[in-house]
């Protein structure tokens, strides 16, 4: 099968592909080749051939017809048109294929538009002479035209547009309003004697005297017309047709004397174009002398011009109404619907064809005869009322059933318009009956349907356990199913009589009453959850959706307590389970440490007793070494719970990376090259640099291992402005100016599952004794408590990134200082040092050294008792406290101690913060030391504070 620009060609078809069903588009008519020419393919309704058979039935009759007709289908209202309405597009007409009917007509569209929505709506209309200013030729111009709208209908019987048929009327109707002018004029001026011009022709001497207005009109001197001029010089100027009958007239009425009156055309050589031809009636009367010869002959004449061509359009327009009449019954023929004008007298004065195949009867034997005798008396005796009505002024529409020639009964759309003569009386009724048989059967189908529907939705709401009901916009439900009372134990009467708001948990109040705020507003709430009370008091957790429409919100509820009481459930298994994998970390490290520890004091102790002093510096240096590892242990758990206190200061990343270089060299291995890049115009940021060494570090060390044949390694420091709607930002970051820093090795790369698990304490793909596997977690809390962020973006052989995310500072960071060169441990100068610590062993420690490095001590075991002493009168030089006191806490203790001595100095001790992050939120003059600390580290950080 080939295929053309219409569409696939049908069997049979043309050699040029032109199915034969399309034919008749390329038969005699210029619009119809037109239609084939334009590519339909960008509308609606697709390439012809798959046009339904209805519209191109419709096409065909339209392009036939010698009237003007025009065509709006489908939902768009396409329009089509023939030959005959090409005229009436003017400039519209390159536009108007295929063009939506309502913008190609918009400038009448506000006049013709009511018609065209009743004949959409199935009833046709008729119209005669309506005014329309119309744009034809881009000027408005006054127009006046007679309608006929038709509902034409698809395949399927439903009304898919509307066809027109046109008859423009301005010629006649200016025409008649001419006549009528001219006659009121012509009436006027022979009422008053207004003659354009008068003549005396005094026969037996051949001179005519006239005014002047007469000479100029017949084209003769006035001064000669005057004084009397023979009557040929006046013939030279009547039309050579109209003088053979001007001459016999005169002829007659001289034979006999008496009046005398003509109409003839007047030649004007010198007249401007228009009016070089004018018509003139001549009245006289011709009087003989007592011989019975013709004497004198007195007249006037009148200028007709206008009358006689109002006259003559008149006539035309008849003409073209009579042909016109004759195109529209034929157009009246082809519609399906009944058409008739029946009079007073209930006779038939106009009757279609269609009534020959429903009634079976020949419409000119039905013109005469009365509506009984075609219909019978007993449809008659149901319609006469309605008949009357009609003739009464009312436009009546009803439905009835009606014989059909089939014998079948039909069911059919009747309309009765009255028909009003020009002065405004009724002299009859137009009669428009359509077959609506087919449609009311689909209405009665589709109304089984939705009765079926209904009670499924019925049954729905009787028998779901589903809370189901309407909300009004007062806060008051309107209807509930028998699910309201199954789970509530409400009866509906009692839901319906108060507030939802007296069913709801009080805690809930407020959630709810916004609820009804997004509800008003019209916006569809979604998994909403409020707690609702039952009669017996029981709260039940119910998840809402709400739609609103008008001032009613339909709700539907779901009972959710038990899934939440499962997910609550699940949620403290899952819970047991970390704290279990946590403690279980923790309680294997710590005894190893504790293991290293213990043993190495039980072998000091035995070596001691034996007097063998030459081990001890070995196994103090191992138990030294445990008591680190369980401290930088103890870190790392703060670090991953983001409890670790921190000290954050603006910190310029690309200078401290840089600083620790030589370090990173020597922790990786020589077969992987190190490479540290970063921008021009870093931005500083603001973290603990000490924990930002360590989780780089941490990350170098994890690279390292993930190259075990060796590699690259890349640290890269750069700007990261991210916006909410960034594609970068990860999801739980907050939009804003980050530094990232990214490291990125090219090793064995990680699974998704085990990205999943990365930041998990205690989890570690090395094996057992290479790893605690808190690095990662340490690096994860340090990232969120410095409000940043750590992302992983890795594939199985394709290594790692790393990137970590750190607040932009906006300030200028500060400098990295070189490594101090280690000092020996200072003394004191007999200061006094109040301690504060309510654990006796750290207190005793620390009093202990402060005595041994020169100081004076005090010692408290809990705040109040702190408190006391600083209340005393005793020097104080510095305040040594806990933070975790009982009772009065370290914090509290310090405020309360500077307001009684302003300016104490402060050293606060801690191996928990509860506010984790210290710094910026200390006051001046107080510091910070993290259990466990090195004695030189004590005594380093006590002297600074007491000296400045």
């Amino acid at each position: 099968m080939s295929t053309s620009p219409i569409g696939p060609a049908e069997p049979g078809g043309d050699p040029a592909g032109l199915p034969p069903a399309l034919r008749f588009l390329a038969e005699g008519s210029l619009t119809g080749r037109e239609i084939l020419a334009r590519d339909w393919s960008g509308t609606a309704l697709g390439p012809p051939a798959a046009w339904p058979v209805s519209l191109r039935t419709t096409l065909a009759t339209m392009l036939a017809c010698p009237s003007a007709m025009f065509l709006a289908w489908g939902p768009d209202l396409l329009s089509f048109y023939n030959d005959a309405y090409r005229p009436i597009l003017g400039d519209r007409l390159g536009r108007a294929l295929g063009a939506r009917f309502p913008d190609l007509w918009a400038d009448v569209w506000a006049d013709v538009g009511p018609l065209c929505a009743g004949a959409l709506a199935g009833r046709p209309i008729a119209v005669t002479d309506l005014p329309l200013t119309m744009h034809r030729h881009g000027a408005p111009e006054e127009t006046w035209w007679s309608f006929t709208y038709s509902p034409v209908r698809d395949d399927a019987g439903a009304i898919a547009g509307m066809i027109c048929t046109t008859a423009e009327t301005t010629a006649h109707v200016l025409a008649e309003r001419r006549r009528r002018a001219s006659d009121q004029r012509l009436e006027l001026a022979l009422s008053a004697g207004n003659g354009i011009g008068t003549w005396d022709w005094d026969i037996p001497n051949d001179r005519v005297t006239a005014d002047a207005r007469f000479a100029r009109l017949y084209g003769v001197d006035p001064e000669k017309a005057a004084r009397g001029a023979p009557i040929a010089e006046f013939f030279a100027g009547i039309h050579p047709e109209d003088t053979p009958r001007l001459q016999a007239a005169i002829a007659a009425v001289m034979r006999t004397g008496g009046d005398f009156a003509a109409e003839y055309r007047l030649l004007r050589a010198d007249a401007p174009p228009g009016e070089a031809v004018r018509w003139v009636m001549a009245q006289g009367h011709c009087i003989l002398d007592p011989d019975g010869r013709p004497a004198r002959f007195p007249g006037a004449t009148f200028d007709i011009t206008e009358r006689r061509l109002a006259a003559e359009a008149l006539a035309a327009s008849e003409a073209r109404l009579r042909n016109a009449a004759a195109e529209l019954r034929v157009v009246a023929d082809i519609l399906p619907i009944l058409v008739a004008v029946v009079g007073p007298d209930y006779r038939y004065g106009f009757a279609n064809a269609a009534y020959r195949t429903w009634h079976g009867v020949d419409p000119a034997w039905m013109i005469g005869r009365t509506v009984e005798e075609v219909i019978g008396p007993q449809a008659f005796a149901a319609t006469r009322a309605r008949i009357d009505r009609a003739l009464a002024g009312t436009e009546v529409e009803f439905e009835t059933t009606l014989p059909h020639v089939d014998g079948r009964e039909r069911i059919g759309a009747v309309r009765f318009r009255p028909r009003r003569a020009p002065d405004g009386m009724v002299e009859g009724i137009h009669v428009f009956v359509q077959d609506v048989t087919e449609r009311r059967s689909v209405e009665a189908a589709l109304t089984r349907e939705v009765e079926a529907r209904t009670r499924e939705r019925d049954r729905l709401w009787e028998t779901t356990s589903d809370l189901m009901g309407t909300l009004g916009g007062d806060g008051y439900l309107k209807s509930v199913n028998p699910a309201w009372t199954r789970m509530l134990g409400w009866s509906a009467e009692a839901l319906l009589a108060s507030p939802l708001l007296d069913r709801v948990d009080p805690a809930d109040h407020a959630a709810v009453s916004g609820l009804m705020e997004r509800l008003a507003a019209g916006e569809t709430v979604t998994a909403f959850i409020d707690r609702v009370i039952c009669a017996d008091g029981e709260r039940r957790t119910v998840m809402w959706t709400a739609v609103p429409e008008g001032n009613l919100s339909y709700v539907v509820g779901r009972d959710i307590t038990e899934q939440r009481q499962a997910e609550a459930a699940l949620r403290q298994a899952q819970k047991m389970e970390a704290v279990g994998q946590l403690t279980g970390g923790i309680a294997h490290d710590f005894n190893n440490l504790l293991t290293g520890i213990v043993g190495s004091l039980d072998l000091m102790q035995t070596r001691i007793r034996q007097g063998r002093g030459d081990q001890i510096e070995k196994y103090i240096a191992a138990a030294l070494a445990c008591g680190q590892r369980a401290a930088a242990l103890t870190h790392r758990l703060l670090a991953f719970a983001r409890r670790q206190p921190l000290e954050p200061r603006p910190v310029a990343a690309d200078a401290l990376i840089a600083g620790m270089e030589e370090l990173l060299r020597r922790t990786l291995s020589e077969r992987i090259a190190l490479e540290i890049t970063a921008a021009d115009d870093l931005w500083p940021t603001l973290c603990d640099p000490h924990q930002l060494e360590n989780a780089i570090l941490n990350l170098a060390i994890n690279a390292r291992d993930a190259m075990p044949e060796g590699g690259r390694l890349t640290i890269a420091a750069r700007n990261a402005a991210l916006a909410r709607t960034d594609a970068r930002r990860p999801p739980s970051l907050a939009a804003g100016d980050y530094v990232q820093i990214r490291v990125t090795d090219t090793g064995t790369g990680m699974a998704p599952e085990v990205i999943a698990k990365a930041f998990d304490p205690f989890f570690t793909t090395k094996p057992i004794g290479q790893g605690t596997g808190l690095g990662l977690s340490m690096i994860y809390g340090f990232a969120q408590q410095s409000e940043g962020h750590v992302a992983i973006a890795s594939e199985p052989g394709r290594g790692t990134t790393i990137s970590l995310y750190l607040p932009r500072y906006r300030g200028t960071a500060s400098p990295v200082r070189p490594p101090e060169p280690e000092a020996a441990v200072p003394v004191g100068r007999g200061e006094t040092v109040l301690v504060v610590e309510d654990e006796a062993v750290v207190r005793d420690l620390i009093v202990e050294v402060l005595h041994d490095l020169g100081y004076r001590a005090l010692e408290a075991a809990d705040g109040l008792a702190g408190l006391a002493l600083v209340e005393g009168s005793g020097r104080i030089d510095l305040l040594v406290t806990d933070v975790g006191l009982p009772g009065l806490d370290g914090r509290r203790l310090a405020e309360r101690a500077r307001a009684l001595r302003p300016g104490l100095k402060v050293l606060f001790i801690t191996g928990y913060a509860e506010n984790a992050t210290f710094g910026d939120a200390a006051e001046a003059g107080a510091q910070m030391i993290t259990k466990p600390f090195a004695v030189e580290a004590l005594a380093a950080r006590i002297r600074t504070i007491i000296e400045g």
